[in-house]
């Protein structure tokens, strides 16, 4: 638990993915504790008990909650809606039910669309559409562009938000998936996406940053730890619990971010599931 960066990432990036599902170390306090019981092993009951007590030390703070007296003005959401999503509308209403000041969106096909913009138009009427990423705002955008991270995909883009406290870079970024098989965690191409934001977030010259999107990857992860040099993840910050947002059906990962720049995190949660695999997961700031 604590020792985790020491573990190699060869082969097969195996670090990387203990690094993923590290809160889940904990399952293996009770059962230890359960086998030490039995034994009626007193020393084996002490040493289960102290690797409790690091999980707790670790995780625990999670689970305090803000204590940010600071008042929020601006409220965000970030979803990955998936491509087989069987009903748009309800996933958008399930997301305007958060009352936001700015949407993002990933995963989105061209059949969706229409149904999503329905939806959310009637309440932030500043949007735009890259490939399969879009955004929707209360406030004005300017300088919406397409994000080159990963060559052959356009699912990344940056706009320009002027929110209430003055311009704001807003950033959707969809990364490439990994997968867990016979080779072990396959994560280069996320890695070469990740290396290529680096590079475009080290010249953004914006001073607040806000990046939403699906990374495909947990903040603990090793391979996010430059870009987190960069920027802050509100969950960490302000959130209460581990955030977890994949799959929807039982998540064990928090893979959708919310991660900012010289902006104030004040809270942070996951919203109710939709007919999405992801879960979303919203923030509120002050920017």
């Amino acid at each position: 638990m604590v020792g985790h960066p020491l573990v190699p990432n060869r082969p097969g990036n195996l670090g990387s993915l203990l690094e993923t599902l590290l809160p889940w170390t904990g399952l293996v306090v009770p059962a230890l504790l359960l086998t030490a019981l039995l034994r009626r092993s007193v020393p084996a009951v002490i040493a289960t008990l102290l690797l409790g007590a690091v999980w707790i030390s670790v995780f625990g703070p999670l689970f305090l909650g803000p204590e940010s007296d600071t008042k929020p003005n601006l409220t965000v959401v970030t979803h990955n809606v998936g491509a087989a999503n069987p009903d748009p509308t309800a996933t958008a209403r399930t997301l305007l039910a958060a009352d936001p000041d700015l949407v993002a969106l990933e995963e989105i096909t061209d059949d969706a669309l229409p149904a999503y913009r329905e939806v959310l138009d009637r309440r932030l009427p500043h949007s735009v559409h890259i490939g399969t990423v879009a955004l929707w705002s209360r406030y004005p955008l300017a300088e919406s562009r397409r994000v080159t991270i990963d060559p052959g995909w356009s699912r990344s883009l940056r706009a320009r938000v002027q929110a209430p406290d003055g311009p704001l870079a807003v950033y959707v970024v969809h990364l490439p998936s990994v997968r867990v098989g016979a080779a072990g965690f396959t994560i280069g191409r996320r890695d070469a996406a990740l290396t290529a934001l680096d590079r475009v977030l080290d010249h953004e010259r914006q001073k607040k940053v806000l990046l939403l999107g699906d990374l495909n990857g947990a903040t603990t992860d090793r391979r996010l730890a430059p870009l987190m040099s960069r920027l802050t993840s509100v969950e960490d910050e302000a959130g209460s619990g581990f955030g977890f947002s994949w799959p929807a059906a039982f998540p064990i990962a928090r893979v959708d971010h919310i991660l900012v720049r010289n902006v104030t995190p004040t809270d942070a949660w996951t919203l109710p599931a939709t007919g999405s695999d992801h879960r979303p997961v919203a923030a509120a700031l002050k920017t």
